[in-house]
C-alpha cells in the first residue's frame, strides 16, 4: 500500500521570500524523493503567491515544480490541486499540462476507508470583515473578467506586488500563532461542522502557516499543515497511522 501525501502554502514566487529559488529546489526535491513512495498528493492551496491564467499567457516561472508534478501525474500518482486565497484564478492550464486534479471547493472523500475532509481553509470560521470582503471580491466573476482585460505586463505585477504586501505588513511576515482551542477560527468551525457531520476522521487544512495535530474526538482528528516557507512540513497517510512531519533534505522519507 503506497503513501498519500498533504501540503500547502509554498506561496512560489512571492516577492517577500528571499530564498525563492532555494525553497522552490526543496519543494521539488521533497517531491522527487516521494515519487515512489506515493499513491496520490494533495496540495492544500496557495502553492503560488499569485496566479492568473489568461486565455493564451500564464505567469512565467515555477519551471522545476510544474515539472516535477507533470513528472508524478506521468508516473500514475494523483496530484491534486486545491485553489487558495493566492491561487483562486486557475483555469485549465494545470489540468490540461500537467495532469492535476482541481478542487474549488472543499472536499470529502474516502481514502484507505476513513473519512477525509480536506480544504485550503480560507473563509471557514473566520469572522474578519475585511478579509471575507476581499475573498468575494477575488471570487467575482466580473472583477476576474474586467481584471483579465489588464495587459499582464500590469496585472501579474500588480498581483505579486498585491501578495508582496499582504505578507510584509504582518509582523515577521508570518502568520499570528495558534491561537488555542476556543479561539482559532478553523478549529471552532471543524468543532462545530463535527457534529453534523461525526464520521469524518481526519479534517485537514492549509491556510494558517502553523502546524498543529489535535484530536477532536476518539474517532476525528483535525490536522493544519504548516508551510512551505518556514516549517517545510507535510502530513502523510499510510492507511493506518497518520503522521505529520517536516522535510529534513537527505533523510528517508516515508
Amino acid at each position: 500500500m503506497k503513501n498519500v501525501y498533504f501540503l500547502s502554502d509554498a506561496h512560489l514566487g512571492s516577492r517577500a521570500i528571499a530564498h525563492g529559488r532555494t525553497q522552490e529546489r526543496r519543494l521539488v526535491n521533497f517531491l522527487d524523493s516521494i515519487k515512489h513512495q506515493a499513491a496520490a498528493i494533495y496540495l492544500l492551496g496557495d502553492m503560488f503567491d499569485f496566479w492568473y491564467e489568461f486565455k493564451l499567457v500564464v505567469p512565467k516561472g515555477y519551471t522545476r515544480f510544474l515539472g516535477k508534478i507533470s513528472e508524478l501525474t506521468d508516473m500514475g500518482v494523483e496530484v491534486h490541486f486545491f485553489i487558495g486565497n493566492h491561487d483562486i484564478w486557475c483555469g485549465d492550464y494545470l489540468e490540461k499540462e500537467c495532469g492535476v486534479i482541481i478542487h474549488r471547493e472543499p472536499l470529502t472523500c474516502e481514502i484507505y476507508g476513513k473519512e477525509f475532509y480536506l480544504a485550503h481553509g480560507d473563509g471557514l470560521g473566520d469572522n474578519d470583515w475585511k478579509f471575507k470582503t476581499i475573498r468575494t471580491m477575488f471570487h467575482s466573476k466580473t472583477l476576474q473578467f474586467l481584471f483579465s482585460t489588464l495587459h499582464p505586463r500590469w496585472s501579474v505585477d500588480f498581483g505579486l506586488e498585491w501578495a508582496k504586501h499582504s505578507r510584509l505588513k504582518r509582523e515577521g511576515g508570518r502568520e499570528p500563532e495558534y491561537q488555542g482551542e476556543k479561539e482559532e477560527p478553523l478549529v471552532l468551525y471543524t468543532k462545530d461542522y463535527l457534529k453534523t457531520h461525526p464520521n469524518i476522521n481526519f479534517f485537514i487544512y492549509g491556510h494558517r502557516h502553523i502546524m498543529l495535530d489535535l484530536m477532536l474526538s476518539h474517532t476525528s482528528r483535525l490536522l493544519i499543515l504548516g508551510d512551505w516557507i518556514q516549517e517545510f512540513s507535510y502530513a502523510v497517510f499510510d492507511g493506518e497511522n497518520m503522521f505529520l512531519e517536516q522535510f529534513v533534505e537527505g533523510e528517508s522519507q516515508f
